[in-house]
């Protein structure tokens, strides 16, 4: 019965969960962009884009798509490019059809992963380090980006409001990240206290004790720290570039479609799209629809940027970063299911 009960309890929060994403996302796109910029005025903005802007776009989006492939090749020397490329794009890809943010993303990963032929232990080393290095970034950029427009005389309340948050988050993941992985007796003591934790919330649903301790905490560890001394520039070098290159198809379709730099500057762009990368990766819809869409657009305008324009590209943009996104995902896992069970020829890191 009480099995039962958690079962009805959880389908519930999913369904309210739904009703909140979908009217959020119907909300957005039918009620308060039209009033923003009618979309007869964005499509022909859109339409007026001459064939060299089309080829710019094109050839940055598929820049960003590519550049997200080397940052697993890094933590999983086994990994080839083209699998890489599978993971990234279907992991991301689940995040847009699914409400779960990031822990979605990541179980697709892993599921991928393993069919592949990787080990559990690597996976875990692949998956720790490729989401602690994109969490730096995501909260490291708008610290950065608030400095930039510090040093330009520009003051924004929400991007210092996130600055700050970011900046906290950001310092309290190194701190952590280095307390865990820089100390064998921190480590098997981390270990030791999750596994508690964990177990004990496993007796409360008369489930299993965990199967890992502090001691595999410590092999983690060590492992850890062999895999980022060989690889840890490449691995740094790559997350920058990738996210990085999402931000150029934003700038990228600004300037195509009728937003100058005399009105949205290379930095205003890079704050508003900071913070609201921010504000999107929280799992409110997914992907963030809607809610970026609407921030975007605000934060953009805020800043001086003509509202149809700025409308065009927010959607161009999010078109750019989402549909190729999602139909070279489901190629991917299209072929993994083909592939899955063959083993790789170094599967293994180190």
């Amino acid at each position: 019965m009480e099995i039962e009960e958690n079962a009805r309890k959880s389908w519930r929060r999913r369904a309210i969960f739904f009703v909140i994403s979908v009217g959020a996302v119907v909300a957005t796109f039918v009620f308060v962009l039209p009033q923003i910029a009618s979309y007869t005025q964005v499509w022909r903005i859109i339409s007026d884009a001459s064939w060299q802007d089309a080829i710019v776009l094109a050839a940055v989006t598929v820049l960003n798509i590519v550049t997200f492939a080397p940052q697993w090749s890094a933590v999983l020397p086994g990994l080839d490019f083209k699998r890489a490329l599978y993971v990234t794009q279907a992991s991301t890809a689940s995040t847009y059809v699914s409400p779960g943010g990031a822990a979605v993303g990541i179980a697709v990963s892993v599921g991928m992963l393993r069919g592949y032929g990787f080990k559990s232990r690597s996976i875990a080393l692949g998956v720790t380090l490729v989401s602690v290095w994109n969490q730096l970034a995501l909260f490291g950029f708008p610290v950065l980006a608030f400095v930039l427009l510090a040093l330009t005389g520009v003051t924004d309340h929400l991007l210092r409001t996130v600055a700050v948050v970011g900046f906290g988050v950001f310092v309290a993941s190194v701190v952590a990240f280095a307390l865990a992985f820089g100390s064998a007796h921190v480590a098997r003591w981390t270990g030791d206290f999750i596994a508690h934790v964990v177990s004990s919330l496993r007796g409360l649903v008369r489930r299993s004790p965990a199967q890992f301790s502090g001691a595999s905490f410590v092999d983690f560890r060590n492992e850890t720290a062999k895999l980022l001394a060989d690889r840890w520039q490449r691995l740094t070098i790559w997350t920058l570039v990738s996210q990085m290159t999402v931000f150029v198809v934003l700038l990228a379709c600004l300037r195509a479609l009728e937003v100058p730099s005399s009105q949205v500057g290379i930095t205003e762009a890079f704050a508003a799209w900071a913070v609201l990368r921010v504000i999107g990766s929280l799992p409110i819809t997914p992907g963030g629809i809607g809610i970026v869409e609407l921030g975007l657009t605000g934060a953009l305008t805020g800043f001086g940027g003509h509202k149809a324009p700025v409308v065009a590209s927010v959607l161009v943009y999010r078109f750019l970063t989402i549909a190729p996104t999602l139909m070279v995902g489901l190629w991917g896992v299209v072929a993994w299911r083909f592939e899955r069970g063959k083993q790789l020829p170094d599967p293994e890191p180190g």
